[in-house]
């Protein structure tokens, strides 16, 4: 039954992969697998998903670009109810995409997951009123852990749609958010 569409190495870059359900419906809803391991292992995504987690923000909130420094995880993202712009950064060391971005729009009409591998700096932006986001990890959330990109470092370019009658100034971000450096700082941090 649930077979997916997959799109690979998104804008070039080796390892992303947008994935689009079956979707079966009829006048009474529909029905698709969000997630069946045979599927996505035929589609290359052979992980083991240890975690759900599940978030609800407002129009104009922004989070990331966040990853985990020592125990990266593997994500598959989603949106249930709303609208997102969501943005994958490569981190990976040697790779030759290193800090090229990809974003995608994820919708609760359009169904579309998001494939983000380990080693990937990753973040989002609320373009509905409301937005909930669901995504799957490979690893723990280890608090200590964190690492982050500025949002909006010129170096890596991310082109952020903005919400409807906001601007950057009305972004609503976390104050960890506010104060993350850019990725020539991240690559002086590696380099020590």
């Amino acid at each position: 039954m649930g077979k997916i569409k997959v799109t690979n190495d998104c804008n070039g870059i080796k390892g992303l992969k947008v994935i689009e359900p079956a979707v079966f419906g009829d006048e009474r809803g529909y029905f698709m697998e969000t997630y069946n391991y045979n599927d996505f292992k035929e589609a290359g995504i052979d992980c083991e998903f240890v975690q759900d987690n599940q978030s609800a923000s407002k129009k104009g909130v922004l989070r990331g670009l966040h990853f985990q420094i020592n125990y990266p995880q593997d994500k598959l993202v989603r949106v249930v109810n709303g609208r997102v712009f969501d943005v994958a950064v490569d981190l990976r060391e040697g790779s030759e995409t290193f800090g090229k971005w990809f974003g995608v729009e994820l919708t609760a009409e359009n169904k579309k997951q998001f494939f983000i591998p380990k080693d990937f700096a990753h973040g989002f932006i609320v373009l509905s009123d409301y937005a909930e986001f669901c995504y799957k990890v490979t690893d723990f959330y280890h608090p200590n852990d964190e690492g982050g990109l500025m949002w909006n470092d010129p170096e890596i370019g991310v082109e952020w749609p903005m919400p409807e009658g906001m601007t950057e100034k009305d972004l609503i971000l976390s104050e960890k958010d506010k104060v993350h450096g850019g990725i020539k700082e991240y690559i002086a941090r590696k380099e020590k």
